[in-house]
């Protein structure tokens, strides 16, 4: 995984929870606690995991609810100010949500090892959208997240319900 994911909670750990918490979820993961992590570096994806379990228990706080808090921010905090560029087509969250794999695969073709997520569509009509997760990775609970800060970054009321485990139906209005 890119270092830009480990940089967000970074970011969103020491803003809303202070620098101490976020270095003892560093040595909680067995870092260390001045560690500096750079953007387009490797990281594997168990020490994410690690990094992301260790919020949880520091935090006290559910896996959907760090992924929430992750969506949210990289949405309406992180990405808009990153990548600016991808934020000025859009109109809707649903725009945003088509363009996904798009954007991802745009955003990813020249970095090396990027393996971003793949995402499907079946567009039932204006106000519903089924899409559908494809990675090795299993970070459900994260791109849900994600999903919920599209819809507050487009101040949208929007519905999920999940059809399987990588299968949301995306309900808006």
């Amino acid at each position: 995984m890119k270092g830009t994911i480990a940089i967000c909670l970074q970011d969103l750990v020491k803003t809303k929870f202070g620098e101490d918490n976020w270095e003892t979820i560093l040595v909680k993961s067995g870092l260390p606690k001045d560690l500096v992590i750079y953007a387009h570096h490797d990281i594997e994806d168990d020490v994410i995991m690690k990094v992301i379990n260790s919020t949880c228990e520091v935090l006290n706080i559910t896996l959907q609810q760090a992924a929430d808090a992750f969506g949210e921010y990289w949405m309406n905090n992180y990405a808009p100010k990153k990548y600016f560029a991808f934020f000025t087509g859009d109109k809707t969250a649903k725009e945003f949500l088509l363009n996904m794999d798009k954007l991802h695969a745009k955003l990813t073709d020249k970095i090396e090892n990027a393996k971003p997520p793949k995402f499907t569509y079946d567009d039932i009509d204006k106000n519903t959208l089924i899409m559908t997760y494809i990675s090795s990775r299993n970070l459900e609970p994260i791109w849900i997240g994600l999903i919920k800060g599209v819809g507050k970054y487009f101040k949208e009321n929007i519905n999920i319900e999940k059809l399987s485990e990588n299968k949301v139906k995306i309900t808006f209005g």
